[in-house]
C-alpha cells in the first residue's frame, strides 16, 4: 500500500478545516441529499463526503458505509486531495497504491473508487465526494460529469461557509476592538462579501452594509425606513416573530435560520440569517448583529435535486414494474434462443438450462438443474481445470475466459464429443456472483475449417492440387451438361530458380505469394486458380464461349501480369511464365488426368519455344 503524501499546503488546509466547524458535527440535509443522489445516479452501494483530518478521514455524510471515520493512511480520498481532476480507480486490486489496502483486503472490500476533490475558496482541498463499489467497473464521461457536478454543489456550500466564517471572524475581532478602532470596524463592515446589519432589539436598523443593500436592491437610506419584517416574505414572518420573541425573553442569545426576503422589485431571494444579540455589562440587550448570506442558488439547486430525487424514485418504481413485466419475456427469449444458455451459481451448480441446451447436450432441464457443470458437459480431462478456474476467480477476481469468446471441447449425454464457442459473463444477484454462459455448437464449422485447410495451399492461400482434383470433374460434368467449353491453363514460372537462389527461400516464398495474387486478380470470379507445387499453377476457366481463342487471350493476359517487376527485399526482380492450354469442347469427355496431361504437354512445348509463350496457338482467322 502507498499512503498519500500530505499536500504542500497541509498546515493552511488543516487550519481552515477547523475554522469551518465541519468536523465531528451532526449530519446535514444539504450534504446528505447530494451523497444519496451520487449513490443513486452512479448506481454504487457506497458514497460519501469525507474530510481529511491530520490523522484520520471523517465522513460528514455517508451512504452504505458503517464506519464514521478511517485512518488517513488508508483513505483513498487522501490521494484525491492531490488531484486536479477526478481520481478514478477501476480495479483497486490491480492498483499498486491500493492493492493491499486494509479497506480492499478487508471490509468493506473496495474494488472501485471515484472521487472529486472539494476545495476551499483559497484553493486547498478539504475533502472529497466519492463513489465506491465492491466490484470493478468504469465510469463513462456522463457519469464522471455527474460526479463533478454533485461535488460542485458541496464545494459551493463549503465555500459559502468559508466566507461566512471569515465574516464572523472579522465581526468578532471588530467587536473586541470596537472602542479602540471604530474605523477598522467600519472597513470590515463595508467590504464584507456577505450582508451585515446592526439592529435595535425591536428590529429597527441601526446600520446596513453595502453587500446587504445590493442583495435587496435598496439603498441604505431606503432601508433605514424599514425593518427586517418589511422585507421578509409573508410566509416566513410568523416563524421570524416566534424566534425573535424567544431572543427577547432571553431563552436564546443567537439564532440561525433560512428564510426568504423580498427584493425591491418584489422577487424573492433565499438567505441564511445568523443573528447574535449583544448585551451590556449589566446583561441588558443593546443591539443585534445579523449576518445574511445569499443562498438562493443553493436553494434552487436543492429544489432541483429534490425534484430529480423524486423523479429518480418514480423512475426506479416504474423500472421495477417494467422489470417484473419483462421477466417473463426475458425468460421466454432465453428459453427460445438459438444458443444453449446455462447459468451457474458460485459453486458451479446449474441454475438455468434452456431448451437449446437440452437439444445440444441431451440433458433435460429437470436433470441438469442443481448439478455441477463438470458432471454434465465437461470432459474428464478438463474438469479439474474448470473447478480450479472457478476457485481462482472467486479468490482473486481474475479469469482467463470471462467476457471472452473461446472454443472448448464438450460432451453430450451419450458421451459423444462436440466443440462449443462459449461466452461467459459474471453479474451479481442479491450480493452473490452468478455466471451466465451462452454456448454455440461449432463442430460443423470446425470441420469445414479443417476441410478448407486440407484443400488450401498454406503459402499462397490458393487452392491446392487436391482441391483441383475434386473441382475439375465437377466442372467438366457441368460444362458437358450445358454443352459449353472448359479451359485449363498450366503455368510454369520462367526464371524463378534464379530469384530463389539470389534472395533465398524467404524471398522465393514472397515472390510466389505476389504471383499468386496477380493470377487471382487477373481472372474472373467464376474462374479458379490453383497452386500445384513449387512454381507451377493452374487456372480453371469456366464457360469458355470462344474456346481456344478465349483461353489463349487469358493466357497472354496472365503472362503480362506475371512479367511485371516485383519489389522484394530492396531489389526489383522479374520472372516470366510459360503456359499450356487444354480445352474440353462439347461432346468430348477426357478424364481430369488427361486434361491436365494435355495442358502440361503444351506448357513444356511453350518453354521449348522460348518461354513467355502460350501454346497451342489458336487457328488463324478465315480470310473472307
Amino acid at each position: 500500500m502507498i499512503a498519500a503524501a500530505p499536500p504542500p499546503d497541509e498546515h493552511e488546509r488543516l487550519a481552515l478545516l477547523r475554522e469551518l466547524d465541519l468536523l465531528d458535527t451532526p449530519a446535514e440535509l444539504v450534504f446528505d441529499r447530494v451523497v444519496r443522489l451520487a449513490s443513486r445516479l452512479l448506481e454504487v452501494p457506497m458514497a460519501a463526503f469525507s474530510l481529511i483530518d491530520a490523522e484520520r478521514q471523517w465522513f460528514k455524510s455517508r451512504v452504505g458505509i458503517e464506519a464514521g471515520e478511517t485512518q488517513r493512511a488508508d483513505a483513498f480520498c487522501a490521494h484525491t486531495l492531490l488531484q486536479d481532476e477526478p481520481l478514478v480507480v477501476p480495479v483497486a486490486r490491480h492498483d499498486p497504491r491500493f492493492a493491499d489496502n486494509p479497506l480492499v483486503a478487508g471490509a468493506p472490500a473496495i474494488r472501485f473508487y471515484a472521487g472529486v476533490p472539494v476545495r476551499s475558496s483559497a484553493g486547498p482541498a478539504l475533502g472529497a465526494l466519492c463513489a465506491i463499489d465492491v466490484v470493478p467497473r468504469q465510469l463513462d464521461a456522463e457519469q464522471k460529469a455527474v460526479l463533478v457536478d454533485l461535488a460542485a454543489i458541496i464545494m459551493r456550500e463549503v465555500q459559502y461557509r468559508e466566507r461566512l466564517a471569515a465574516a464572523r471572524s472579522r465581526l468578532q475581532h471588530s467587536d473586541a476592538v470596537l472602542d479602540a478602532s471604530e474605523a477598522r470596524f467600519r472597513a470590515v463592515f463595508e467590504i464584507a462579501s456577505v450582508g451585515i446589519a446592526l439592529t435595535t432589539p425591536d428590529g429597527r436598523w441601526i446600520s446596513i452594509n453595502r453587500a446587504l443593500s445590493e442583495l435587496l436592491g435598496y439603498t441604505a437610506d431606503e432601508l433605514q425606513g424599514r425593518g427586517f419584517a418589511d422585507v421578509t416574505h409573508e410566509d416566513d414572518r410568523a416563524e421570524d416573530a416566534a424566534l425573535m420573541g424567544r431572543l427577547a425573553r432571553g431563552e436564546i442569545d443567537a439564532l440561525r435560520r433560512q428564510k426568504r426576503y423580498l427584493r425591491r422589485d418584489g422577487s424573492p431571494v433565499w438567505v441564511e440569517v445568523d443573528v447574535k444579540r449583544k448585551r451590556d455589562p449589566a446583561g441588558r440587550p443593546e443591539y443585534d448583529v445579523s449576518v445574511i448570506k445569499d443562498i438562493h442558488a443553493q436553494k434552487l439547486a436543492e429544489e432541483e435535486l429534490a425534484r430529480l430525487h423524486a423523479d429518480l424514485e418514480r423512475r426506479v418504481e416504474a423500472r421495477t414494474r417494467e422489470l417484473g413485466e419483462r421477466e417473463e419475456e426475458l425468460r421466454s427469449v432465453i428459453d427460445n434462443a438459438n444458443d444453449a444458455y446455462i447459468s451457474l451459481d458460485r459453486k458451479g451448480r446449474v441454475t438455468a438450462w434452456n431448451r437449446q441446451a437440452e437439444q445440444t447436450f441431451g440433458w433435460s432441464a429437470k436433470e441438469a438443474l442443481g448439478r455441477p457443470l463438470e458432471a454434465l458437459i465437461i470432459p474428464a480431462e478438463l474438469s479439474g481445470a474448470h473447478r480450479d478456474g472457478m476457485q481462482l476467480y472467486l479468490r482473486t477476481g481474475t479469469s482467463r475466459i470471462l467476457d471472452r469468446r473461446v472454443e472448448l471441447p464438450a460432451l453430450r449425454r451419450d458421451g459423444s464429443r462436440l466443440t462449443v464457442e462459449v461466452r461467459i459473463r459474471r453479474h451479481e444477484v442479491r450480493g452473490e456472483p452468478v455466471f451466465s454462459a451462452f454456448l454455440h455448437d461449432v463442430t460443423l464449422r470446425r470441420q469445414r475449417d479443417a476441410q478448407r485447410e486440407y484443400e488450401n495451399d498454406l503459402l499462397t492461400g490458393l487452392q491446392n492440387r487436391r482441391a483441383l482434383m475434386e473441382a475439375l470433374p465437377l466442372a467438366q460434368a457441368r460444362a458437358d451438361r450445358g454443352q459449353g467449353r472448359l479451359g485449363l491453363l498450366f503455368i510454369d514460372l520462367d526464371g524463378f530458380k534464379a530469384v530463389n537462389d539470389q534472395l533465398g527461400h524467404d524471398g522465393g516464398d514472397a515472390l510466389l505469394r505476389a504471383i499468386a495474387e496477380r493470377l487471382r486478380q487477373a481472372v474472373r470470379r467464376t474462374d479458379s486458380v490453383f497452386r500445384l507445387a513449387g512454381d507451377e499453377f493452374t487456372v480453371l476457366l469456366a464457360d469458355l464461349a470462344g474456346g481456344l481463342v478465349d483461353a489463349h487471350r487469358v493466357g497472354r493476359k496472365l503472362v503480362e501480369a506475371v512479367s511485371l517487376p516485383v519489389q522484394l527485399c530492396g531489389a526489383t526482380v522479374r520472372v516470366g511464365a510459360s503456359i499450356g492450354i487444354a480445352v474440353q469442347a462439347p461432346g468430348q469427355a477426357p478424364t481430369p488426368e488427361e486434361l491436365i496431361k494435355e495442358a502440361d504437354h503444351w506448357m513444356y512445348e511453350a518453354k521449348k519455344s522460348g518461354r513467355g509463350c502460350v501454346l497451342p496457338l489458336p487457328p488463324a482467322p478465315q480470310q473472307g
